[in-house]
């Protein structure tokens, strides 16, 4: 894979906020970043969407099995112990490759990409 044309990107929850980041990156199919997994535990409306796009759906460990086959986690789960565990399993494989994206990053993403703002949960902690 050469990581400097291409992205493979993954996303941690498809509650509200992960389900329309989904949505936005469907939309914008290009060349360069490939949407190829997505972790989600709950059936909810995104993870129903992500299977009917032909997106594995996986969990923590799968997605930490990939290694440097997966250059972009975006977590948006809004629970800091599902970001602090993926770290953790991410140093404990070694690997130094895979960056955990932000819900702070996934909005300034949406914001350049599409003309829909991203729902908003009061109270949630969205940065790192």
């Amino acid at each position: 894979m050469d990581s400097q044309s291409n992205q493979n990107i993954a996303i941690i929850g498809l509650g509200r906020i992960g389900s329309a980041f989904l949505t936005e990156m469907l939309k914008k199919k290009r060349g360069g970043v490939h949407l190829t997994h997505v972790a989600e535990k709950m059936d909810t409306p995104g993870k129903a969407q992500a299977v009917a796009a032909g997106i594995a759906v996986v969990g923590l460990d799968e997605l930490v099995a990939l290694g440097d086959k997966l250059d972009v986690i975006f977590d948006l789960s809004g629970l800091p112990e599902v970001r602090n565990e993926l770290r953790h399993k991410l140093a404990a494989a070694d690997n130094h490759h895979t960056v955990i994206a932000s819900e702070t990053i996934a909005r300034l993403i949406g914001a350049l990409i599409s003309d829909h703002a991203m729902p908003v949960i009061e109270g949630r902690k969205t940065g790192y």
